[in-house]
């Protein structure tokens, strides 16, 4: 009896040892999962779980109040380091909130935070002060899914983990035209400096996926969009009156334009007086069947300058550039230069027009006519393309200043027009097939290369740190 009671003992205490081994493995375990280094421009002090503020990650529970919650306790530390948010493997129903300064939200990559569809977790907003109402109607506009104002030193990362706007009902009222107000966007920061968006998946946006807007020292980089086509206006990425932008190791598969340069609409933009300058764009990969590559415009009235790309890739896409504006905008597009472009199945590879139309309302002044000029497009090749161009400027206000060099187009059907123009002026050289007759071709025995600029811009100096976070500190 006494042997039967040693062993039982004996074997308790070995399910106990046992038991406490795999607790520890799993302890383990669950820190190297919570455990990880990063890049950002700059790292935080103070770091939380959204599962600590009762974040429930099981795709139907909602985790506004979460995270209203978790940015509210971490923006104490503003001006103590900062705070990072960490979102956990799961998926996190939300709806609209509202970053803060030196913050960090950080995606694990089995993270989904999914934007609710119930509409009322997307509160109205004024429209914007440069567009006067809302793009899809007039007046007020729903929140956008992650937003934040009048903010510095921003960072939403991940480790690929995935933002889903699950845009689908959104998109079916709109195009039913039931909807009484402005589609929100993904993720929207606006009067704010020093962003930085990256290594994450954004998909089914209901509408722009990513749209800085009054804002500099933007970075946008490694990002993933995804976009069912078609889909109503699932821009990619669009800046808006900002300055210093970067984007950059970016693919984008778009319903519309993969990136589009904005400024303003019409006599709003005109009034508020904020340019987009200073963008370098490179390394992007895009898939824009119903739209374009690099699209300027159209809300382009608080002017568009310095724009710089390079080593883009377009497949099955409209349009490789393309500027849209019209009579009542006014601004500008300038000083725009694109280099070492691919593509194949284009249906253009350069458009330009002066007659988009598409007015917010009636107040707008006619004879507000846009400039355009200095436009510089060298070193691309492009094959299966339908029109190498259309490019109609406006009488009396022509589109001036455009140099095309070094650039190579496959036309399917050679015996359709190639190139299509009207008030445009310029020069070109080495273009095959031949230019239009207004972009005179100095041959390439000139020896032409159209200009790039060869000082870099700050924004492309920027350098990040090394930042690290570990579930101890919570």
């Amino acid at each position: 009896m006494e042997l039967q009671r040693t062993q039982a003992i004996h074997f308790s205490l070995l399910l106990v040892t046992g038991f406490l081994v795999l607790s520890s493995c799993e302890c383990r375990n669950q820190l190297l999962v919570e455990s990880f280094t990063y890049q950002a421009m700059s790292c935080r002090a103070h770091s939380a779980s959204l599962e600590d503020f009762g974040g429930v990650g099981d795709g139907v529970t909602s985790n506004t109040k979460a995270f209203q919650s978790a940015i509210a306790h971490l923006g104490q530390y503003e001006s103590d380091g900062g705070g990072l948010l960490y979102v956990p493997a799961g998926s996190w129903v939300t709806g609209s909130f509202n970053l803060t300064s030196h913050f960090t939200l950080y995606l694990h990559r089995e993270a989904f935070i999914l934007g609710s569809q119930d509409m009322s977790g997307y509160p109205l907003i004024d429209p914007l002060p440069s567009y006067g109402r809302g793009r899809d109607a007039p007046g007020g506009r729903y929140s956008s899914l992650i937003m934040g104002s009048n903010l510095t030193d921003v960072v939403i990362t991940g480790d690929n983990g995935t933002i889903d706007g699950q845009g689908t009902p959104w998109w079916d009222k709109f195009k039913n035209k039931e909807l009484q107000y402005t589609r929100g966007y993904l993720i929207e920061i606006m009067f704010s400096d020093h962003i930085l968006i990256s290594n994450l998946t954004l998909i089914n946006s209901t509408s722009w996926t990513i749209h800085p807007v009054y804002s500099s020292n933007v970075i946008v980089k490694g990002v993933t969009i995804l976009a069912r086509i078609p889909s109503p206006n699932t821009d990619g990425i669009d800046p808006d009156s900002c300055t210093n932008v970067r984007i950059e190791d970016c693919y984008i598969v778009s319903g519309d334009d993969c990136i589009a340069i904005k400024s303003g609409w019409d006599e709003y933009g005109i009034a508020f007086g904020m340019p987009t300058k200073h963008v370098i764009i490179r390394r992007l990969t895009c898939i824009s069947p119903t739209s374009a590559v690099i699209a300027l415009g159209s809300e382009m009235s608080g002017g568009i300058q310095d724009v710089r790309a390079e080593e883009i890739v377009a497949i099955n896409s409209e349009s490789g550039v393309r500027i849209k504006t019209s009579p009542g905008r006014g601004g500008f597009v300038k000083d725009i230069f694109v280099k070492g472009m691919t593509m194949s199945t284009m249906k253009w590879v350069y458009w330009m027009t002066g007659f988009y139309g598409d007015h917010p309302d009636n107040d707008y002044d006619p004879k507000a006519l846009p400039v355009i000029q200095g436009i510089s497009y060298s070193d691309m090749v492009a094959e299966n393309v339908t029109m190498a161009a259309k490019l109609e400027g406006m009488p009396g206000a022509p589109f001036t200043g455009i140099c095309i060099s070094n650039v190579t187009i496959g036309i399917v059907n050679s015996t359709k027009l190639q190139w299509n123009c009207t008030d445009v002026k310029g020069i070109s050289s080495s273009v095959s097939p031949q230019p239009c007759a207004l972009l005179s071709d100095k041959g390439s025995e000139t020896d032409l290369h159209c200009p790039y600029p060869d000082k870099r811009l700050a924004i492309e100096d920027v350098e990040f740190k090394g930042c690290s976070y570990n579930s101890a500190h919570l």
